[in-house]
Formats: structure tokens, sequence, C-alpha cells
């Protein structure tokens, strides 16, 4: 092989080295755009759900407005490498901060309007049944290696009803990984519960529930090893013990 073809074979290595690099770039962002898109989607139907919840006038809020770069989002990669992809996360991330503002705000108009006085958690998540685990280190039954417990477990009868602590706002209602079908309820000042495993949910994401409604059925989903209720709360964005608040009058 001559010295010319020797460099024109490095360069094309050089090139197609380049190529793919760029390639496995522009597929990252293009994921991340694709999850900015996603949150915004379910951003954008809880807070429309919240509106209409609290009576509002829609006009007032931008949930129903698309963002500037949903409309090309489902383009093919080939399309989109034409774009500058960084600018339109970007755009789409600015959106969804105005709009988690805006969800702030009409949380606040919620709690104080409907939900106030009953949104002090206190009780257990179910109407009958035991307490079978506890908050801390246990024994991961999977695993068998210590492992943090960031919730109570309360087992009974596959089908039992699940039952809201507190009044407040469903935040999630679907499976999640680890959790099975999953309730969250934010409760207003940085408070939220949830209660996972269940067998099917009663609620869907936006529906203002009162303290003692049953929100699910009890199940075996997800990361399960019998019939029970994984119930956590959470104060601005950390776990804690729930067993002071079950026992709260």
């Amino acid at each position: 092989m001559s010295l010319a073809q020797s460099g024109l074979h490095q360069q094309q290595a050089q090139l197609d080295q380049l190529k793919n690099s760029t390639e496995q770039r522009l597929a990252t962002l293009l994921q991340k755009l694709a999850e900015a898109e996603s949150r915004l989607v379910s951003v954008n139907a809880l807070g429309a759900r919240l509106v209409e919840q609290a009576q509002l006038n829609p006009d007032e809020f931008s949930f129903s407005q698309p963002a500037e770069v949903e409309q090309d989002a489902a383009q093919s990669a080939n399309d989109l490498s034409q774009y500058n992809v960084v600018s339109r996360i970007e755009i789409m991330l600015d959106d969804l901060e105005d709009k988690e503002k805006q969800l702030s705000a009409l949380e606040s108009i919620l709690m104080s309007h409907h939900i106030t006085e009953e949104s002090a958690l206190a009780g257990r998540p179910i109407e009958a049944g035991w307490l079978s685990s506890y908050y801390g280190i246990r024994t991961d039954p999977f695993t068998g290696k210590p492992t943090m417990h960031k919730g109570l477990d309360f087992a009974g009868a596959e089908g039992e009803p699940v039952v809201a602590t507190g009044a407040g706002i469903v935040t999630w209602a679907a499976s999640r990984y680890g959790y099975g079908e999953l309730v969250e309820i934010d409760h207003g000042n940085g408070l939220v519960t949830r209660y996972g495993h269940n067998k099917s949910l009663n609620v869907k994401i936006g529906d203002v529930v009162t303290k003692g409604q049953a929100i699910a059925l009890m199940g075996n989903t997800g990361r399960s090893t019998g019939a029970h209720v994984h119930y956590e709360v959470i104060r601005q964005g950390q776990p804690q013990d729930p067993l002071p608040f079950v026992y709260r009058d």
C-alpha cells in the first residue's frame, strides 16, 4: 500500500469515528428531547385537570398551549440533525419551568379552597390488615442484603381498600418501577405520600382526594413478595418515618 493510500485510509477511519461519535451524541440528545417532551405532556395534562378542578379560567394558564418545539419532536433523526437540538431542549425546559410554576400556584389555590382542613396526615393507609415491616434498615427479601426501607408495609388480603391518609392532589396514578401500581398524593407544604404495589387504582392524576377515601385496592404488583401496601411519607423531597403520622391523633 502506498503512503498516499495509507493516508487516505487513516483519514477515512477518522471520519468514520467522528461520524459515529456525532451520531451517538445526537442519539443521546434526541433521547433527552423525547424525555422532556414526555414530561411536558404529563405536566400539561395535570395542569389542565387542576384548572378544571379549581373551576378557573383556562385562558389564564398555558397548559393547553403546546410548546414551540413539540410539533417537530416526532421528526426523524436525519431531519433533527439539521437543527440545533440543544437549543430545542433548552426551549422545552424553559416551558416546563414556567408550567411547573403555574402548577405550584394551582396547588396553593386548591389547597386553600378544598382541602386545607383535611390535609394533615394521620392514620393507616388501609381499612383492614396489619403492619408487617417498619421504616429503616432491613434485610432485602430479594437480595438478602441490608437495605434502607423508606416506608412502612401494611399486609392484608388482596383487594382490600387502600385509603388516603390525608387530603391532597393525585400527582401520580400509574405503574412505576419497583412500586408496581402506585398512587402519589401531594398534600401541600412539601408533604407527599406514596401507596405502592396496588392491584388496581381508583384515582387518576389531578384528582382531589379526601382523607379516608379509597384510592386503590391492595395488591402484589412490582417488587413485592405478597399482598400489601408500601406506604411512604416524603417531606421536602426527603423520606420520613411514617409511623409518627400513623399514630397521630
